[in-house]
């Protein structure tokens, strides 16, 4: 059986920047936010034979990409590492 010491291990290094976690969360849940208010004024504007459903999914989908990728790099500039 092989034993390493600490000494023989790499560091691990992340694969983003520290330094750039609150660039990326403000302007994630920026844009997160745009798309989530569109999404609610296309719901309240539009009537039901005016709807698309296609659209209404498109945009939801990806307000809350940005909106969970700009909520954990919000949480990593904090300080709670998830």
């Amino acid at each position: 059986m092989v034993r390493l010491n600490v000494d023989q291990m790499s560091r691990y290094v992340s694969p983003v920047n520290p330094t750039t976690f609150p660039t990326l969360s403000i302007t994630l849940l920026g844009i997160g936010l745009f798309l989530m208010a569109w999404f609610f004024v296309y719901e309240v504007t539009s009537t039901k034979y005016t709807r698309d459903w296609k659209k209404e999914l498109f945009i939801a989908l990806i307000a809350s990409f940005f909106l969970g990728y700009g909520g954990l790099f919000l949480l990593l500039w904090v300080g709670i590492y998830v």
